[in-house]
């Protein structure tokens, strides 16, 4: 069991939404399963791992809570836990701290880097009610995506005044964040969708949109919409999943949750849990620096797996989803990849 030490003060409502997220079990869940892996201690001297209790760029605006438990961590050299939120996150190399975040780029971030998984509900409980089944195998791999994908003059320039605009709150210290290369993710990911339209040897089903979300403005057309893209993926073995804003993808998580194949395009992505979980096990990983062309890349991972593997796999993926990358699950599993990354 880990003794976590942090600022319990600002553990309240006001601070609900940008805790840090295994301390959302923890004190305002009180998750009774990972209450068998963790608990809050009061005394730093005993605790095992200290706690930036919110969000890291929230949390330094509070510079003497900030300050407080540096110095508590480095007195009684502790171990920091801190979480970076948003799209963008960023690593800091504090001492002896280890920062966990959405995304980044593997090849810049450090061992002390732990990738959070994005948390999503679960789609049987709340999208597909006819609960979980997979998917037989067809001759010609089935992909699926509902999303935001446009290209044009127009959209290009938007995204680049956007990509200005955040450089300019970085460099002003507005936005706490690594440095981002420019990338238009709603254009490349219009292009490369188009581009596997075009592949003989694949079958798509993609709904394209020109709006985050579809531009929805009511209830009622949000739940239409989030109904269109969950029975997509569970429609389709394979979904398409590139990344956003930051360099991770929200779809990669709902995919597994459904339990069927994700296809991500690798943009020097680093996944959780990397260090335990053997990805192309589980997932299609499109490589543009391959000989291979996408259709290749995909049908060789496809026509590896029986009908039978293949219904497994389903299957696995869900399995995953649920052991590995839902919160609770996720955090039993960091439990033990810390102390054996310290022990």
């Amino acid at each position: 069991m880990l003794k976590l030490f942090t600022d319990q003060t600002f553990l309240t409502e006001a601070h609900r939404k940008s805790v840090f997220p295994l301390l959302f079990d923890l004190h305002y869940l009180k998750n009774k399963e990972l209450s068998d892996y963790y608990v809050l201690s009061n005394h730093v001297s005993s605790c095992d791992v200290l706690v930036f209790p919110i969000n890291y760029s929230q949390f330094i605006k509070f510079p003497k809570a900030f300050k407080s438990l540096l110095q508590l961590a480095k007195k009684h050299n502790k171990p920091i836990w801190m979480y970076t939120g948003g799209d963008y996150g960023f690593t800091t190399y504090i001492k002896n701290s280890y920062t966990f975040r959405l995304g980044g780029f593997d090849s810049k971030l450090d061992a002390s880097t732990f990738i959070i998984p994005s948390f999503v509900n679960d789609p049987y409980q709340d999208m597909l009610h006819q609960g979980f089944s997979t998917l037989k195998k067809d001759k010609e791999p089935t992909i699926g995506f509902v999303g935001h994908a446009k290209s044009g003059v127009f959209k290009y320039t938007k995204e680049v005044l956007s990509h200005f605009k955040f450089k300019f709150r970085r460099t002003m210290g507005f936005v706490l964040a690594d440095k981002q290369p420019f990338y238009p993710s709603s254009i490349k990911r219009a292009g490369y969708l188009h581009k596997l339209r075009l592949l003989k040897g694949l079958k798509t089903n993609f709904i394209l949109r020109n709006h985050y979300r579809a531009g929805v403005q009511t209830e009622a057309d949000k739940q239409t919409s989030t109904q269109e893209f969950y029975n997509n993926i569970f429609n389709n073995a394979y979904t398409f999943c590139s990344r956003g804003v930051g360099n991770f993808s929200v779809r990669f998580y709902e995919t597994l949750a459904v339990g069927r194949i994700p296809i991500l395009l690798n943009t020097d992505c680093r996944l959780p849990l990397n260090d335990l979980i053997d990805w192309s096990k589980h997932i299609v990983v499109l490589d543009t620096k391959k000989k291979e062309s996408f259709e290749q890349q995909i049908l060789e991972f496809h026509n590896a797996l029986n009908d039978l593997e293949f219904e497994k796999l389903q299957e696995s993926n869900r399995t995953l989803w649920e052991t590995h990358l839902v919160r609770p699950s996720y955090f039993i599993k960091i439990h033990d990849a810390f102390l054996n990354k310290v022990s």
